[in-house]
């Protein structure tokens, strides 16, 4: 099989590299490298192909859809930080790359999978959160939430081809999916607070740290698109992939400490003071996974400690020089 994954340099896409390419599936990424890493994928430069280029262009990307199997659409403009810096930009990237891919695969009618996102649920309170939930988003001075919008434009768009086109396509929201690879640069809380604490730097935590929330390990996030590839039924359908106990920022903060046997202390910061204009948290976000367990029998089975673990070794590890 021959699948190409846009945003593959990146960290979920590199992880399914990993997968598929221990699997015997012929392999081609496209990849602009500005989120994305090749240190990410160098271990496989001699098995998969590589476009560095953008998915806006809708030349190449037709092309590369042209000649694949499976389309496994992970690239985005994402975290808070780039979103909150290049909203313009982070639109065009989300919503319109996101347009010139599916069209491909409509195109060539093509089996293809989405990477969508938590915060399509933007601060709906219900919790735990299904598929069919609705979404309650803030004003739009609010740039957070322009990578929300974008996605549920992406989300509408997919579905619409599948009712009128039959594209075989199926949508993944992911849930705070962390793992080795995944950089703390653009907002993302794990390896930043890790990074803090092998550092025995104060990890900050930004408000009261009382907020809420699930964290599921990149290699179960990886097992259930697995899941999804591989089952017939779920074309036209839409899941929550996430992991299992809830935990609030702050307890995270202190479990990162315990498992690093780290001298750091914690210090909030205010929110105002961390991001700029335009950001909102919400307090609780937690999947309700029920469906995809139905649909595929996947369920997650890596722990907070174990992600934690992981991460700190694979930090300590380029800490010390080693790939």
């Amino acid at each position: 099989m021959k699948v190409l994954i846009t945003g593959g340099a990146g960290f979920i896409g590199s992880h399914l590299c990993d997968v598929l390419v221990e699997e015997g599936k012929q392999i081609t990424i496209i990849d602009n490298f500005r989120t994305g890493s090749s240190g990410n994928i160098s271990h496989l430069k001699e098995k998969i192909q590589v476009f560095q280029g953008d998915i806006r262009d809708q030349k190449l990307v037709d092309s590369l859809v042209k000649e694949s199997d499976l389309v496994l659409h992970m690239a985005a403009a994402l975290g808070v930080y780039n979103i909150l810096e290049n909203p313009i930009d982070s639109i065009s990237t989300n919503f319109y790359g996101s347009e010139v891919v599916i069209n491909a695969a409509v195109k060539y009618s093509k089996r293809l999978i989405i990477a969508s996102t938590s915060e399509i649920y933007g601060k709906n309170s219900k919790q735990r959160l299904s598929e069919s939930d609705d979404r309650l988003i803030g004003p739009p001075q609010k740039l957070r939430w322009t990578y929300s919008d974008a996605k549920a434009l992406e989300e509408a768009a997919a579905h619409y081809y599948f009712l009128t086109k039959n594209l075989p396509v199926t949508t993944v929201r992911f849930f705070n999916t962390v793992g080795p690879r995944q950089s703390g640069k653009y907002g993302m809380v794990i390896p930043r607070f890790i990074k803090s604490a092998l550092d025995s730097e104060p990890i900050k935590v930004f408000g009261d740290g009382r907020q809420s929330r699930v964290f599921c390990h990149v290699k179960d996030a990886v097992s259930a698109i697995n899941s999804i590839i591989i089952e017939p039924k779920t074309i036209g359908e839409v899941f929550n992939v996430g992991g299992i106990g809830e935990t609030s920022i702050l307890e995270l903060a202190q479990l990162i400490i315990r498992r690093t046997d780290s001298k750091s202390e914690i210090s909030f910061v205010k929110y105002e003071d961390a991001y700029k204009i335009g950001y909102e948290d919400m307090k609780r976000r937690v999947p309700d996974i029920s469906k995809i367990e139905n649909f595929t029998g996947w369920k997650p089975l890596l722990s907070l400690p174990k992600i934690i673990d992981d991460v700190a070794n694979y930090l300590s590890q380029r800490n010390l020089g080693h790939p």
